[in-house]
């Protein structure tokens, strides 16, 4: 039985003496002298009372640092819990962490540049740190410049979390760090100590093809590969497929870019999937969400229900041998809201798989508007991926 972690879903209607008693009995079943660290993701239709919920939450609970943010399905255990009212908290007791809340602003990322900037800023040193949770506003923030700054700072200590939901008839989130609700920026807890942040990106695509050398790019402009037009060995790579591949594959071929070339070997989480955005057979360039490099190696990647099944099983499979003899005391599951249900046909799946394959465990989490995770040594902005960051003891 996990002592250090104990997670809740609260689906009724806001009543704050019945919130605070079931926020008690959370806090009872922990049994650790004190808490360390508490989750909390709700869905829109709490946000008129969030700021009520947090004190209720941090008061009879108990928790001395808080943070989450809102989002329109959410995920408890092997549950994922799509487009219905609730709320999900989970309460983390990380014998020998050391934490640190943060709240940055766009205002900072703008101001950003000089060296050490995120770190005078965080009041995190990079030589201590062992990872970030990070829960960001999308519609108020450059995430990408952001994401860019904090690398410089920090990596290569992973970066995990997910960009924030909301009513989608609205452009606006909440974020919350203890008793305060932000509209822009992001919330950050920064884990030091004897607490290390393990995780797992699944990009939701399966290689096709062979891995190729880009020859001649120039931006996000691929314009040759192994000498000879990237669109020409784009198409061969299409048509070398099987029918029922070429058919899963029409319009859901996307282009994978490895991070770091000093591998010998290149395999699943070795390549940083991005949109090939358009192909002129013409000039036989093709033009891709990403800037690439000459010398980079590629391969094209399909992305669909099945291949997002495969990938989500290879990583958690890999990653499972990683967590041999450690102590995980729970997880955060940030799932890109352009999975769940709508993708694979059933609810669950990656939740589910999760606890299959590296469970029981302690999870929390929600769908986001964009996912944050490592590739190789630095960390990007992903889409349609999911991101599991795990607390994991010596």
């Amino acid at each position: 039985m996990n002592t250090n972690a104990v997670s809740g879903h609260w689906k009724e209607e806001f009543d704050e003496a019945a919130l605070g008693a079931w926020a008690g009995r959370l806090r009872r079943q922990l049994r650790a002298p004190r808490v360390s660290l508490g989750l909390v993701f709700m869905t829109p239709q709490f946000a008129r009372f969030a700021p009520q919920i947090l004190e209720v939450l941090q008061v009879h609970a108990e928790i001395p640092l808080l943070l989450g943010c809102t989002s329109a399905s959410l995920i408890i255990g092997a549950r994922e819990i799509e487009d219905a009212p609730g709320l999900v908290v989970s309460l983390f007791a990380l014998p020998g962490a050391e934490l640190r809340g943060v709240h940055f602003t766009q205002a900072q990322v703008e101001r950003a540049g000089k060296p050490r900037y995120w770190e005078l800023e965080t009041g995190v040193a990079a030589a201590q740190l062992k990872g970030w949770l990070v829960f960001a506003d999308p519609f108020h923030i450059d995430a990408e410049a952001w994401l860019r700054g904090w690398n410089e700072s920090f990596a290569p200590k992973p970066i995990f979390g997910g960009l924030a939901g909301g009513d989608p008839s609205q452009r606006a989130t909440q974020l919350f760090l203890n008793g305060r609700v932000f509209d822009e920026g992001g919330v950050a807890v920064a884990l030091a100590g004897e607490i290390e942040l393990l995780g797992v990106i699944s990009q939701g695509c399966t290689p096709i093809g062979e891995t190729w050398t880009i020859t001649k790019a120039e931006g996000n402009f691929i314009h040759q590969i192994a000498n000879r037009p990237a669109y020409e060995i784009l198409a061969e790579t299409f048509l070398q497929l099987s029918p029922e591949e070429q058919r899963l594959a029409r319009g859901n071929i996307f282009i994978g870019l490895v991070v770091n070339e000093y591998l010998h070997d290149f395999t699943r989480g070795d390549f940083l999937v991005r949109n090939i955005l358009g192909g002129d057979p013409h000039s036989g360039s093709l033009s891709v969400s990403a800037l690439a490099r000459t010398g980079q190696t590629i391969q094209f990647q399909r992305r669909d229900a099945a291949a997002a099944t495969d990938d989500m099983i290879a990583m958690l499979n890999k990653f499972s041998r990683r967590l041999a003899g450690r102590k995980i005391y729970g997880g955060c599951l940030c799932d890109c809201n352009g999975r769940g249900h709508a993708l694979f046909g059933h609810p669950n799946h990656d939740a589910g798989l999760v606890q299959e394959k590296i469970g029981p465990l302690e999870l929390i989490g929600f769908f986001c508007n964009g996912e944050i995770g490592p590739v190789g040594e630095r960390n990007f902005l992903h889409g349609y991926t999911a991101s599991l960051a795990l607390l994991a003891g010596p």
